[in-house]
């Protein structure tokens, strides 16, 4: 979606009804039932539809904790209790009192809520164009549901309408089998209605649905489904690869021929404040993730707030010549020594690297400039199309393309030659997964859907302070956190008919 339009959104709540996230659905309050007045054109839709994309801008919570809790980095921040919801899930304490757990909670609903709004009205007027929207629609209650499913497993499916006060009492949550089986319904519906090119950026594509889809039975271990849709991007020629990995997430780079799918943010005039995280047009992860620069010319970044430090053992894995190490990885000491007038104060769980990938750049205007970059996320790019149809074509009964040649064209953009190629095996797959995604918020749901998480994060993350003041590596995994927990609020507020999530209290 384009940035210049998002401005919109503010307007399309009050016109819509739509509340704030005070609950996981929002629910139109008594007298203001006005649907029928609406829905009238073309614009109407495309609007509404404006108000559904606004939402995806919440996701960045979803994307710095896929690191944090995972073994590629710790949660860092001023001390050990800044942003206490994060650094309890880097340490794998959580409990279902997590704030941060309970915004994604909110915010995904909120997005499926206003794209149930425009599916209870999608038959109301006809006009051209409106198959495409309704797909777009589709498209993105998709994503949200599958972030839910992601983090909470079984969550309430409601669709095509939003559901009164009443309801809110009698909705179960649905086994994460049947939310798949509708996003699959969804997704195929919406493929066939979808362009490969859309004239804003941003907006919802062909490639990109069936990107969706082939992760979605990837995580599924519907391998030979996954190879088949996979393939379709990688045969349409829509897409390639960057050579120059070091260019692909700059500001002045962004939307590339890569891009398959990517959030739009903007750093300017409007957007988040620390009373209304919300409210978000900028890129909110990216300014907690940069250094805290104090002094000296740093150009051209900003100062950050010290979160989400990648850990030496992920440094370590990239081999010599590996050009995602340089584009991946902010060497604080490297800087520092080819910029000496500058200054810095070291956080918590200090490492001296920071996710470069999404560092803030000194562009947002606003005045809380730390929470409104312009940094896009890339969501899905063309090289994890290709990892994840290396992985399909490798794990299914009925393959159809070279896992091999998958696997090489990643590694050899990396290596910029091809003297670097390994066997295609399901570990080399997945070592290359982690060194391509380091920073993009995937490594936490990659280890537990392949089943690789307690050894993982029990051997490398996690910290304990000393005596000495030193830091020990010691995170424990339990077999409960395959999944977070249900928030406890919203399990009050739908009348304690859920059951929570196996261990947690």
């Amino acid at each position: 979606m384009n940035k210049k339009i998002k401005h919109i959104t503010a307007i399309l709540i009050l016109i819509l009804g739509i509340q704030s996230c005070d609950d996981y659905v929002d629910i139109l309050p008594p007298g203001r039932e006005n649907s029928e007045d609406y829905f009238n054109s073309s614009d109407d839709y495309e609007n509404a539809l404006i108000g559904v994309y606004d939402l995806l801008s919440t996701t960045y919570l979803n994307n710095i904790l896929g690191e944090i809790a995972s073994d590629n980095s710790l949660c860092g921040g001023e001390n050990a209790t800044d942003v206490l919801d994060w650094q309890q899930i880097d340490d794998m304490i959580h409990t279902p009192d997590n704030g941060a757990l309970r915004n994604i909670f909110q915010w995904m609903y909120a997005g499926i809520s206003r794209a149930n709004y425009i599916m209870e009205f999608k038959n109301k007027t006809d006009f051209e164009g409106k198959d495409q929207i309704i797909a777009e629609n589709l498209f993105l209650r998709s994503y949200f549901y599958f972030e839910l499913v992601k983090f909470f497993g079984d969550v309430p499916l409601y669709t095509d309408k939003r559901i009164t006060i009443e309801e809110t009492q009698a909705i179960d949550r649905t086994p994460k089998a049947e939310v798949y089986a509708q996003l699959e319904q969804d997704l195929l519906t919406a493929i066939d209605d979808l362009p490969w090119q859309q004239s804003q950026p941003g907006k919802v594509t062909k490639g990109a649905a069936l990107a969706l889809l082939g992760k979605i039975y990837l995580f599924q271990d519907k391998f030979s489904e996954s190879a088949s849709v996979l393939n379709e991007v990688i045969e349409s020629g829509q897409y390639s690869l960057i050579q120059d990995f070091s260019t692909i997430f700059l500001n002045e780079n962004e939307n590339n021929a890569e891009s398959v799918f990517e959030i739009q943010y903007f750093g300017g005039s409007e957007g988040a404040s620390f009373d209304c995280f919300v409210c978000v047009e900028g890129n909110i992860a990216v300014g907690f993730m940069g250094p805290r620069f104090r002094g000296g010319n740093y150009e051209p970044y900003d100062d950050g707030y010290s979160f989400n430090i990648p850990v030496q053992e992920l440094v370590d894995l990239y081999e010599p010549g590996d050009t995602r190490l340089d584009a991946t990885i902010f060497n604080i000491e490297d800087f520092v020594a080819s910029h000496p007038d500058v200054t810095y104060l070291k956080g918590d769980a200090h490492t001296g690297y920071f996710n470069k990938k999404y560092i803030p750049y000194d562009e947002a205007i606003l005045e809380d400039s730390h929470i409104n970059h312009s940094n896009n996320y890339r969501a899905i790019r063309y090289s994890d199309v290709l990892l994840m149809a290396a992985e399909a074509n490798l794990r299914a009964t009925t393959p159809v393309r070279d896992p091999q040649a998958l696997l090489d064209a990643v590694r050899d953009r990396a290596f910029g030659d091809t003297n670097h190629r390994v066997p295609a095996t399901l570990e080399n797959i997945w070592l290359e997964r982690r060194l391509e995604l380091a920073g993009e918020g995937q490594r936490f749901f990659d280890l537990i859907r392949t089943g690789k998480a307690e050894e993982e994060i029990e051997n490398n993350n996690g910290i304990d302070r000393l005596d000495d003041g030193t830091l020990e590596v010691d995170k424990t995994f339990e077999a409960k956190n395959v999944l977070f927990p249900i928030p406890r609020i919203e399990i009050e507020l739908a009348g304690n008919r859920w059951e929570q999530n196996p261990g947690y209290n």
